[in-house]
Parts: C-alpha cells; sequence; structure tokens
C-alpha cells in the first residue's frame, strides 16, 4: 500500500523565498485584504443602477477592488504593510 505523501513531493522540494520576502509578500497581502474590505463597504465598484446588476457584476466587482486594492499597495498604500513588515521582522529577531 502507498501512502498519499508519496504522492507529493517534501515541502522542502518547493523553491522557497528569501524569510525577509516572503515576510513583505505576506505583509502587503494583508493590506491588500483591508483595502478591499475597505474599498468594497465604500461603494467604490458599485455600478450605476442602469447596468443591470445581477450574479455576474457582483462577480467582477469584487475582482475590480482586489486590482484596485493591489494597485494601492504597489503605490505605498496607507502604510499598513510595512508597519506589519516591521513588526513580522522584529517578532523574528532581525530587526
Amino acid at each position: 500500500m502507498t501512502s498519499i505523501s508519496s504522492h507529493f513531493p517534501p515541502h522542502e522540494a518547493v523553491p522557497s523565498q528569501s524569510s525577509e520576502a516572503r515576510l513583505r509578500q505576506v505583509s502587503d497581502e494583508f493590506e491588500t485584504a483591508f483595502l478591499s474590505e475597505m474599498l468594497k463597504h465604500s461603494g467604490v465598484a458599485k455600478m450605476p443602477e442602469g447596468f443591470g446588476g445581477g450574479p455576474g457584476e457582483e462577480a467582477f466587482s469584487s475582482l475590480l477592488v482586489k486590482e484596485y486594492s493591489e494597485l494601492l499597495v504597489k503605490s505605498g498604500g496607507l502604510g499598513i504593510s510595512e508597519t506589519v513588515f516591521q513588526t513580522l521582522v522584529a517578532r523574528d529577531g532581525r530587526g
């Protein structure tokens, strides 16, 4: 009988980013998620009533909000990402 672990490569086999790069990525993802929620509740992607709405519009408006959030973070964001990053680096004993 074959174990399930024999079908998947060990975790170390996947190329990993440097620890600091991974912390930066996680920090950016956190700020993106925060901004997505803020923008969603602000109604920034809400279409004018004349477009009909429906489930398709809802699905694509969430993608638009996520894209806006990612662009905001890439252009400096609110500073949440940097604060989270510095906190994580300090927690890991590198700061």
